[in-house]
């Protein structure tokens, strides 16, 4: 049988080959000499504060002995959460991940230690320590399972709202494993958790799911809503008021969701029809200043896409009026200047429109549509990543059809770099094919650059998925 080490003995042992008494010892890591006899006696436990502090008396690197505190005091223990919870809290912030999960595999066999895992993965999560979070959340979703529990359903949120990142395969299998949760969630929890699935969706361009999804948010949105102003009640109050966004907003969102439904399959006219209802909210009962905020942006929002719809569905005679409206809008950030001139690119290359002027006018702001967007918000995490890279091609498109070669390309290498950092194997054929159309027009830099992105990505791809080896 192994025998296990204690951190009693090897505390024990550096005190003899230091020659340290006790006292002496509890000096430098200040703690009394009873503490310390009781610690080296075994007839006391030790605190994670306690052997923080003894670690670093004797020299040692923080959480140097985390791992035999497991063994000496978790595992094969009956579980002492007063003990674990800030052993766990420490771990997180040294990010001593594997420590975690030892621990969380050590007790999770017993359904009664899901709620208080549960706690403080929900304390760690508004730390931002979304790691460490994440395996609690992993942990209580394991063991609950077989459990048709609400706290399962928002664990599976968390887990969802944690993994969606810059790998869209990824995000396609997370959005798929969460959907099947939704209906045990909450009701007004279920709102806002339609719309991250929606977002996800839209990044992917997987219209179906978008629209199912908006569909089904606006169906219960207005059943809240019809509820809120029916049964006026201070426990219907303090749950809507959970929500990230006034109640409304889901309703109108729904529609603004389905026009973009309609804009990717080509059908403007159906998409104006939904512009022209999120356009009007005369029904809304609010008159708060947040309210106030969230119509005046849509009101915003439905005159730009009703620039772009006429846009693209053929009606050039609004360009200049739809120009002169994105550079009235100085309020605008970057995200919201990329979407918008991503359809007037979109438009110059369907209709063969002349737009440098336009270009050259907005160059400063095209600069910055490359960086990465930072937010909490799902829509600026998923689908703005997605904007830049079709931006780029688009961009590529435009300036190689118009004989721009060095630009052109350009635009095409930023936009497969950016398309395989969200792992957008369309955006990134795509790239590829516009190469291949034009290479005779690219000089030997542009063509090493270009195989060495292609070799880069290869080689990752190796990595990450393996590959058989001949020779």
């Amino acid at each position: 049988m192994k025998h296990t080490p204690t951190i009693r003995a090897e505390l024990d042992r550096y005190l003899q080959q230091e020659g340290l008494s006790m006292t002496e010892f509890g000096h430098i890591a200040g703690m009394n000499r009873g503490a310390i006899s009781a610690i080296v006696s075994g007839n006391k436990s030790m605190s994670i504060n306690q052997l923080d502090l003894i670690t670093e008396a004797m020299g040692l690197p923080e959480g140097h002995f985390y791992d035999l505190f497991i063994e000496n005091f978790i595992i094969d223990h009956p579980p002492n959460m007063r003990r674990i919870e800030p052993f766990l809290f420490r771990c997180a912030e040294l990010g001593k991940l594997d420590a975690i999960r030892r621990v969380v595999g050590a007790i999770m066999d017993n359904l009664l230690y899901s709620p208080k895992l549960f706690e403080i993965a929900e304390e760690l999560l508004s730390q931002g320590r979304y790691e460490a979070a994440l395996l609690l959340y992993e942990g209580v979703a394991e063991t609950e399972r077989y459990q048709h529990s609400e706290r399962l359903a928002v664990c599976q949120y968390r887990i969802f709202t944690i993994k969606i990142g810059d790998d869209q395969s990824q995000n396609v299998r997370a959005a798929a494993v969460f959907e099947a949760f939704v209906e045990r969630l909450d009701e007004i929890d279920q709102l806002d958790a339609l719309k991250d699935l929606a977002n996800v969706y839209r990044s992917l361009r997987k219209w179906d799911k978008v629209d199912e999804m908006a569909r089904k948010m606006r169906a219960k949105a207005e059943i809240q809503y019809s509820m809120k102003h029916e049964q006026r009640s201070r426990e219907r109050d303090e749950s809507v008021n959970k929500l990230s966004r006034p109640l409304f907003v889901y309703i109108s969102y729904a529609d603004l969701l389905c026009a973009s439904v309609c804009e990717a399959r080509g059908d403007y006219q159906q998409a104006l029809q939904y512009t022209y209802a999120y356009a009007d909210l005369d029904w809304v009962l609010e008159t708060d200043q947040d309210t106030l905020y969230w119509l005046n942006l849509y009101k915003d929002w439905a005159k730009c896409n009703t620039y772009i719809y006429k846009l693209l569905s053929g009606d050039t005679s609004v360009l200049t009026d739809y120009v002169e409206y994105i550079a009235a809008t100085t309020a605008d950030n970057e995200n919201e200047k990329l979407s918008k001139l991503l359809n007037v690119i979109i438009a110059a290359n369907q209709f063969s429109i002349d737009v440098d002027d336009i270009l050259k006018r907005f160059e400063t702001i095209i600069a910055t549509f490359s960086q990465q967007p930072s937010s909490d918000d799902m829509y600026t995490r998923q689908v703005i990543p997605d904007y830049i890279a079709w931006f780029g091609y688009e961009m590529a498109y435009y300036y190689l059809n118009r004989e721009r070669y060095s630009d052109g390309f350009k635009q095409l290498l930023l936009a497969m770099v950016q398309s395989h950092n969200i792992n957008n194997e369309t955006y990134f054929i795509n790239c590829m094919g516009l190469f291949v159309r034009f290479q005779d027009h690219a000089v030997p830099e542009t063509k090493a650059k270009y195989f060495n992105l292609i070799e880069r990505v290869w080689e990752n791809n190796v990595q990450k998925n393996g590959a058989f080896n001949r020779g």
